[in-house]
C-alpha cells in the first residue's frame, strides 16, 4: 500500500508518497496531468532527482505534452533514510511499484533508469511481469547492466576485500566514516570526474552537480547499496523487454558500466534500440543530456505508437 500527500501545485508538482514499510520518498512531476503517457525517470547510486534536470528538460520543451516523473530513492536526496536492511535492488522494485501506484495509477508508463536506477527497473520488469505490455509500454536502459557488474570497468572492484572491511567500519562508526568520506571526496575526485565522465571536456557546473549529489549521499547509503551490486543478475527480465520498445544507451567512455553490458543487454532484446554515445562517461545523462533526451523521445514514440495500433486493433475487433 502507498500513500500520497501533496506539498505544493506548480510547474513542478512536489508530493510525498509513503512506501508499504513506511518510508516518505519524494517525488517530483512535471507536464500535463492528463497527458496520454508517463515518464518515470529513475536515478542512480549516491545521485537524486536533480541528475535527470537537463534530460527532463529538454523532453519538456521538445515534447510539452509529456508528463514526467523523477523521485528520490529511500536514503538519497529529499526522501527519507530506512534501515540499511532494506538497502537492496528488491526494495527498490517495490518503492517504484509503490510511486507509481501513487501517482501513475492508471494509463501507460515508460520506464528510464540510470547505472542503479536501470537495475531497479529491471527488477521491477521481474518482478511484475504481468504488467509488461500492459500497464508499462517501454522501458529505456542508460549506462548500467543485467549482471557481471563485478567482471568489467571498475566494478571489479566490487570483488576486493576492501569493500567489505569499508562496510563493517560503516557499520562500526558511522559518524566517523561520513566525516572520512567527505575528506575522501576531495582527494578522489580526480578519479571520480574520469571514471564517470570519460573523456570529454565536461562543464564546472556538471562537475559542481555531480560532486554535490555525491557528498550530500550519507556513507550509510553509499556502503550499504554495494552488496547489492555485486552478485546482481537479472538477465531473466530482458526476455520480457522483447514484448515492448526498449532502449539501450551508454557512453563509450563508460568505466563503471562498460559499453559490453549495453551490447549485451541489447542483444537479449528484440528489436532494441541501441545507442551509444561517443566519448561520454558513466554521467552520459549530465554530459550528453540533449542526446540522451532524443533517444528517450524515439523511445516514446515506438511505445505511442504501438499503443495507438493496439487501440486501433481492439476497436476493429
Amino acid at each position: 500500500m502507498s500513500d500520497i500527500s501533496t506539498i505544493a501545485h506548480s510547474a513542478q508538482r512536489r508530493v510525498s508518497v509513503s512506501t508499504g514499510d513506511g518510508v516518505e520518498l519524494a517525488v517530483r512531476e512535471y507536464g500535463r496531468r492528463d497527458a496520454d503517457l508517463t515518464i518515470v525517470l529513475v536515478h542512480g547510486h549516491c545521485l537524486r532527482t536533480a541528475s535527470w534536470a537537463a534530460v527532463r528538460a529538454a523532453l519538456l520543451r521538445d515534447y510539452p505534452g509529456a508528463r514526467v516523473v523523477c523521485y528520490d530513492h529511500r536514503g538519497h536526496g529529499d526522501s527519507a533514510t530506512a534501515s540499511r536492511q532494506t538497502y537492496n535492488l528488491e526494495q527498490l522494485g517495490h518503492d517504484l511499484h509503490d510511486v507509481l501506484d501513487a501517482v501513475a495509477p492508471t494509463g501507460p508508463v515508460v520506464l528510464v533508469g540510470h547505472s542503479m536506477g536501470g537495475m531497479t527497473v529491471l527488477t521491477y520488469v521481474n518482478r511484475y511481469r504481468h504488467e509488461i505490455g500492459t500497464r508499462i509500454v517501454g522501458v529505456g536502459l542508460v549506462a548500467t547492466a543485467a549482471s557481471g557488474l563485478a567482471d568489467a570497468g571498475f566494478g571489479r572492484l566490487l570483488r576486493n576485500p576492501i569493500i567489505s572491511v569499508f562496510q563493517s567500519a560503516v557499520r562500526r562508526a558511522p559518524r566517523l566514516m561520513q566525516q572520512v568520506k567527505v575528506l575522501a571526496c576531495k582527494v578522489f575526485a580526480p578519479v571520480v570526474r574520469a571514471a564517470e565522465f570519460g573523456d570529454r571536456k565536461v562543464s564546472p557546473q556538471v562537475l559542481a552537480l555531480a560532486e554535490a549529489m555525491h557528498n550530500a549521499t550519507s556513507i550509510v547509503t553509499m556502503a550499504s547499496f554495494l552488496s547489492a551490486f555485486k552478485d546482481f543478475d537479472r538477465t531473466d527480465a530482458l526476455a520480457l523487454l522483447s514484448e515492448i520498445p526498449t532502449l539501450v544507451l551508454c557512453g563509450s567512455a563508460d568505466l563503471m558500466t562498460p559499453p559490453s553490458h549495453s551490447v549485451a543487454m541489447a542483444a537479449a532484446v528484440d528489436y532494441a534500440d541501441l545507442v551509444t554515445i561517443d566519448g561520454a562517461g558513466h554521467s552520459v545523462i549530465l554530459e550528453q543530456p540533449a542526446r540522451v533526451a532524443e533517444a528517450i523521445a524515439r523511445l516514446v514514440g515506438r511505445a505511442s505508437s504501438e499503443q495507438v495500433q493496439i487501440a486501433s486493433l481492439a476497436l476493429a475487433a
